[in-house]
């Protein structure tokens, strides 16, 4: 739930940011307007609109959640006034209706024109940042390809380099390290299976890559864990002590932490692990 707000609530308040920058108050409803353009009046007429009233017979449609004409106005306004001010920002809000209507390849086809037509203008930044929020969310189960999430991640990063000290690029910050976390999911996932399967050494490519690649995802305690397993059913004693030991000094207090030093502690029993100082005596151990 909260995701989903932050998801719609950044793109909205840049339709009132821009609003308020504009000089004018041609986002309020009416405002500019033609009298005679009502929300009902078909984009059919458009030659006979100036730009303003096109422009803000979107913005009342976009409103009301009439996306599709909304959208046909927008483009109305480009193309019947393609060298007017209003038709540079309907194509961005054109971009932004189809967004927020889940239709994300018009977007991203469309902020990528824009985009390539208007590197200058005061708002790429947040072309850029709507871009990557199309692209982000489309991401997929981390049980699935992972494509997706690496697209993502790239136009998150790309935002991030080009803007570092804007709010666009704090948030694409926070959606990176979750689309770390999930591609640290799919590794797992595979990883896993590989280790039902028998297949160690397939199984320990994966969880090292999650231990030295997504460092800062919380997939990390249960990878060292699953590479503690192999290692002990491999015979391999003392590199499952050691990545006990990193498991242990850096999330103590995770569960996976304590599995690894049961597995550890010669002979541990299920009635030995539960009595109190148990834990506490196999860290000792190792350390």
């Amino acid at each position: 739930m909260a995701a989903e707000m932050l998801r719609r609530v950044l793109p909205v308040l840049f339709v009132v940011l821009l609003a308020a920058c504009s000089g004018s108050n041609r986002f309020q409803q009416g405002t500019g307007a033609d009298p005679s353009l009502s929300p009902n009046t078909a984009p059919a007429d458009a030659a006979d609109q100036s730009p303003e009233a096109l422009y803000a017979a979107g913005m009342q449609e976009l409103r009301a959640n009439r996306f599709q004409r909304a959208v046909d106005l927008f483009d109305a306004v480009e193309r019947e006034h393609p060298y007017s001010t209003w038709a540079t920002n309907a194509k961005l809000m054109a971009a932004y209706t189809d967004y927020q209507r889940n239709r994300y390849t018009e977007a991203i086809g469309a902020l990528d024109r824009f985009i390539q037509l208007h590197p200058a203008h005061r708002d790429i930044a947040y072309a850029y940042y709507l871009r990557a929020l199309s692209q982000y969310e489309q991401i997929n189960d981390s049980q699935r390809d992972q494509q997706q999430t690496i697209t993502a991640m790239t136009s998150l990063q790309e935002l991030v380099n080009r803007f570092p000290d804007t709010a666009y690029a704090r948030d694409a910050r926070l959606k990176m390290d979750l689309a770390r976390d999930h591609l640290a999911g799919r590794e797992m996932h595979v990883g896993r299976w590989y280790q039902r399967q028998g297949l160690s050494t397939a199984a320990i490519g994966r969880f090292r890559r999650v231990v030295d690649e997504y460092q800062t995802t919380n997939h990390v305690p249960e990878a060292l864990h699953r590479l503690t397993e192999i290692y002990i059913s491999l015979g391999l004693t003392d590199e499952a002590r050691r990545t006990a030991s990193v498991l242990g000094h850096n999330y103590p207090g995770s569960p996976w932490y304590q599995d690894s030093y049961a597995l550890l502690v010669e002979g541990a029993s299920p009635a030995s692990q539960d009595r109190p100082g148990f834990v506490t005596r196999s860290l000792n151990w190792l350390f």
